[in-house]
């Protein structure tokens, strides 16, 4: 495993989502405000369009996809609703001072 630096914190809104790349992987970076940071694999399951572009749900902590409507649970990456059936791919994510991280696994 790797941790790789992605962006600053102070780069990122409460409430959306920012796609950022590691190697060869897209995630979708989320700034749950209180709750933290969630990233998970940028592409839906189902649609295989960009989460990073879909509309967050701050008390749910979901995300949705922005073609089919399906919901993401950001801390599982489980499908909430149809019609994705699939999860997505979690990363951990840390900061450090203004600093985020991402986990991925080496060759990513």
């Amino acid at each position: 495993m790797s941790r790789v630096r992605v962006c600053a914190r102070s780069e990122l809104v409460p409430g959306r989502a920012r796609l950022v790349r590691v190697g060869g992987r897209e995630i979708a970076l989320v700034d749950l405000g209180e709750a933290g940071l969630r990233a998970i694999d940028a592409i839906c399951s189902h649609a295989h369009e960009y989460l990073s572009e879909g509309e967050v749900d701050l008390e749910e902590r979901t995300i949705e996809c922005p073609k089919h409507g399906s919901t993401f649970d950001l801390d599982t990456g489980r499908p909430r609703s149809l019609p994705a059936t699939q999860p997505v791919e979690v990363f951990e994510v840390t900061t450090e001072n203004d600093d985020v991280w991402i986990e991925v696994r080496d060759g990513e």
